[in-house]
């Protein structure tokens, strides 16, 4: 008995500490790479709780924190930054779609592995490999090899961007388009973004959901390419709630004082999901990876991100 206690004494305090910390990460002095570093230390010591589904917990706060975003955007700007983009976002996805299918065979990686790899760097990184998964039915390993290999990115993008843009002294619109097209996950376009600017993260936000909802063909295509179960096709539904957030902020103009609000907040609490982004990540998981699956997530990453910046830059 005496045992047990002195065991989950130790495990008591380290969650206490977990929580604590994400709690810190709602203060408007830490900033979204210090967030990550936070989870992944935690992480890399063995203290993020094993008793909490954190991936669950992250998809859900970082669904929440979207939809709440919505409430900061105006229709007209959105409606406008979408159509004046449609060129680039489907370009990017579809060099980055084909330059994938190429490089998995050249570098004889798995199919499947490189697909998911390849939907996430198109579209919206984990939601897309979430998306696409079930689609073509790859199994866990694939998935999980995947999701590995776009978080690795996406926390180098947090740093790399911002510091790339006030080189380059890009507009606070430009980074927000260029984010959006060339980082993977939302919450790493918002972190980034959200560092950058105000403005830069309107337009990182509202880009980077007209560019998630190529999910819903993309994932109706990989099913027919792999004769996966296009029944299974799980489509976030967060994006169809973010749309109604800015129709709801456009046709009832009233609740501006609450509506900004909501959008505050809602950017603090996606700092504390890149808290738990960074809490999900080890070094086990990254050696667990390989060379070949990173080395196909960096050279689509560097090809869609030259290509997008060039574009918006010339």
């Amino acid at each position: 008995m005496s045992n047990q206690v002195t065991n989950s004494t130790p495990n008591k305090i380290q969650l206490v500490v977990f929580i604590l910390v994400g709690i810190t990460c709602l203060l408007p002095m830490v900033s979204s790479p210090v967030a990550l570093i936070l989870g992944f230390t935690l992480a890399s010591i063995g203290w993020a709780p094993e008793q909490v589904h954190l991936a669950a917990l992250t998809k859900k706060l970082l669904a929440y924190s979207i939809v709440g975003l919505g409430f900061g955007i105006q229709f007209d700007s959105a409606l406008a930054i979408s159509i004046a983009n449609l060129p680039l976002i489907l370009g990017s996805i579809i060099l980055t779609l084909v330059l994938g299918f190429a490089l998995t065979k050249l570098l004889k990686l798995e199919t499947k592995t490189g697909h998911l790899i390849a939907s996430g760097t198109a579209i919206c990184g984990g939601s897309a490999i979430a998306a696409v998964s079930p689609a073509i039915k790859a199994n866990s390993e694939q998935t999980a090899i995947a999701l590995a290999t776009v978080f690795i990115l996406n926390s180098v993008a947090l740093f790399v961007f911002p510091a790339i843009g006030h080189a380059l002294s890009m507009s606070q619109h430009d980074f927000g388009v260029w984010s959006a097209i060339a980082i993977h996950d939302t919450s790493s376009v918002v972190g980034a973004a959200s560092a950058y600017g105000n403005e830069a993260l309107t337009t990182a936000t509202t880009v980077k959901l007209a560019r998630a909802l190529w999910i819903i063909p993309i994932a109706f295509i990989s099913a027919m390419l792999f004769k996966g179960d296009n029944n299974k096709i799980a489509i976030p539904y967060f994006i169809g709630f973010y749309c109604l957030a800015i129709a709801i902020a456009h046709f009832f103009p009233a609740g501006e004082i609450a509506y900004s609000a909501i959008f505050e907040v809602s950017k603090r609490v996606l700092v504390v999901c890149l808290f738990l982004i960074g809490a999900g990540i080890t070094i086990q998981k990254m050696r667990a990876t390989g060379p070949k699956p990173l080395v196909l997530g960096v050279l689509l990453w560097l090809a869609i991100g030259a290509s997008s910046l060039a574009y918006i830059l010339i």
